[in-house]
């Protein structure tokens, strides 16, 4: 079966339309930096913040364009096509993802909720998974042992024939990590089958995850600072089950593409906390369907090439609480159209123009008979979200470009069920602009982007409000520069660099001019790889991360900051035959640091401590 890349608006990419100013991981660079999921291949390559989880999981909290604690709500993760991001306050769980079966991951900095709806502020993060050809059979087994008692085991395999074609990959891994009451597993099954129709292709895919997680808890700076190893919450525990089923239909007519994406989640997420209070159980239950048709008409009249792309997004979420303490069940439907257009001329100078708009709808309802006092309401709410790009070459290797809209972001059922006002909060909007200049070919390039959003009723977790509630921040605004760049220093060398540097403030209101919280100013990573012809390879990595405020330092009058910190990983891998040998090393430094910090120096969460792992991986 032919490639296609789900990438560009939502549909197979046409080169001359390719997302402008997008960051582009290849499967190659995946796997010469020897990065075991997804989320770490969007941090180490991709250059993207990322912060330790509290419940020690392999999903880091990524953050594009400096959103804090909330960075997850503000970017769209996509899996070929289907929203893995959630109405809920935890992120989409990228490390069930074979990562051998990614094919590229593209990151889209800065406004997109045109396409991808609410929640695509800071940007949108879109992963391509591997296509067969025709008549192609291959896979691999990989294992992997470390420090901590860790384990990773993961083996894929995919096999196509004429019109049809078949994939499937597991994973087992676990560690007791670096703390105490940090034990960590997850098993992952991922199965797929594509049919070739004419000039079109239909699919099936099952996702199936199961986590099990010891729960360390935080701890203060003086415990931190006494060792960071410990836990003070020695009995708590949590789980995850997920499991996903999606379809997917593309077909072209005339000269008009026609595609859709049916999927169905369902999750199950326990906890067990143990407090001088006593013990607490929770337990949620979450449903997400979501139903994607679009078209696309693709014409070139001489040299212009147009591209018209009109679709509509469904969603319904559904969860039902089980706690002592709350019966909550929570819903939300949402009904989307939009529609964008986009044109190429002047194809000597890569010329290009684009607008879109679009218009989404959300009804949601909420209900706690355990609440205090009890709940029970209904809210309709409609958001509008608009962009205008341009692109131009002003000389050979010189491109520039232009973007301006408007996003959005709508509370989820976690802030709604815990805020400062009476009613329902209001949706976060924005105001979008981006400036930025490309230099050079791919391999000697470099890259720079000026931003700036200025939000308006931004949805944050303020704790200064009684003990603390979600609300509605008086006007903010997120403004800097990125700067990405590639060189290969010489046929076997190749150097890559990110760095970001974001001013986040309050610009009105009590707080103004003041810092948000846990967003560091500035943050730098660079990787160095070495690949010659006779089986070796070196990849080197390195992040600096600027101090931040604390969670709780909205008042910007905390004494101290949480310190920046630099980590430096390695891998040095030799090829032999179809066998590939191994070894690497996270924070080689052995760097005691942390990113999670929700109290002035208190409520922190330990990042971990350096170490050591071997590897072997066959294929076939």
């Amino acid at each position: 079966m032919p490639s296609v890349l789900i990438t560009g608006a939502r549909f197979a990419s046409v080169p001359e339309l390719a997302p402008i100013g997008a960051t582009v991981i290849s499967a190659d660079e995946i796997r010469r930096a020897g990065v075991s999921d997804v989320n770490q291949a969007i941090r180490k390559i991709g250059g993207v913040y990322g912060r330790q989880s509290d419940n020690v999981s392999p999903d880091f909290a990524l953050d594009l364009r400096g959103f804090g604690s909330t960075g997850s709500q503000n970017m769209v993760v996509v899996l070929d096509g289907v929203r893995m991001s959630e109405n809920e306050l935890t992120g989409p769980v990228l490390s069930t993802i074979p990562i051998e079966t990614v094919e590229r991951i593209e990151i889209i900095r800065g406004a997109s909720s045109v396409l991808y709806g609410e929640g695509a502020t800071g940007g949108v993060i879109r992963i391509v998974t591997r296509r067969p050809g025709k008549r192609v059979r291959h896979g691999s087994v990989f294992a992997e042992a470390g420090q901590f008692g860790q384990h990773d085991v993961r083996a894929s395999v995919a096999q196509s024939w004429d019109a049809v074609s078949l994939d499937a990959a597991i994973d087992d891994q676990a560690s007791d990590n670096y703390r105490a009451n940090n034990r960590f597993r997850q098993r992952s099954f991922s199965g797929g089958a594509q049919w070739a129709v004419g000039a079109g292709r239909i699919g099936v895919r099952i996702d199936s995850a199961r986590q099990d997680a010891r729960l360390p808890g935080s701890l203060s700076l003086a415990q931190f600072q006494a060792n960071p190893r410990t836990s003070q919450t020695p009995n708590d525990f949590g789980a995850l089950d997920s499991q996903r089923i999606s379809a997917f239909v593309e077909q072209r007519v005339g000269n008009i593409d026609l595609a859709a994406e049916l999927s169905h989640r369902e999750k199950t997420v326990k906890a067990h906390y143990e407090s001088s209070y006593g013990i607490t159980d929770v337990a949620y239950d979450s449903e997400q369907t979501q139903f994607s048709p679009r078209l696309r008409h693709l014409s070139q009249f001489g040299a212009t090439v147009n591209e018209l792309v009109a679709g509509i997004d469904l969603m319904r979420w559904n969860r039902v609480t089980k706690a002592d303490f709350s019966t909550a069940d929570a819903s939300q439907d949402s009904k989307a159209i939009y529609v964008r257009n986009e044109f190429r001329w002047d194809p000597a100078h890569n010329g290009r123009f684009a607008l879109g708009v679009r218009r989404e709808l959300f009804d949601k309802a909420y209900t706690d008979p355990l609440g205090y006092p009890p709940v029970a309401e209904t809210s309709v709410q409609a958001q509008n979200a608009w962009e205008a790009q341009l692109s131009y070459s002003v000389l050979a290797q010189v491109n520039l470009h232009a973007k301006a809209g408007q996003s959005y972001r709508m509370a989820n059922a976690d802030e709604n069920g815990f805020r400062s006002s009476t009613t329902v909060l209001k949706a976060q909007t924005s105001h979008d602009m981006e400036l930025g200049v490309t230099i050079g070919a791919p391999g000697q390039q470099i890259s720079a982007r000026v931003f700036r959003h200025r939000l308006v009723n931004e949805i944050f977790y303020d704790p200064t409000l009684g003990y603390g509630a979600n609300t509605n921040l008086d006007p903010t605004r997120r403004q800097g520069v990125e700067i990405d760049a590639e060189a290969r220093l010489a046929p076997n060398w190749r150097l890559n660099g990110h760095l970001q540097h974001v001013q986040a403030r309050f610009t009105a209101g009590t707080n103004a001019g003041r810092e948000m919280v846990l967003v560091p100013k500035n943050v730098v990573s660079a990787r160095l790889s070495w690949a010659p012809a006779n089986g070796h390879s070196v990849d080197i990595g390195a992040q600096w991360v600027d101090s931040q405020r604390y969670g709780s330092d909205f008042a910007n009058d905390c004494a101290a900051r949480i310190p920046s910190h630099t980590t430096v990983d390695a891998r040095y891998a030799r090829t032999i035959g179809r066998w590939e040998l191994a070894v690497s090393g996270l924070n080689l430094a052995d760097k005691q640091y942390y990113s999670n910090a929700y109290g002035c120096q208190g409520g922190i969460y330990p990042s971990d401590g350096r170490q050591l792992k071997l590897s072997a991986r066959h294929d076939f």
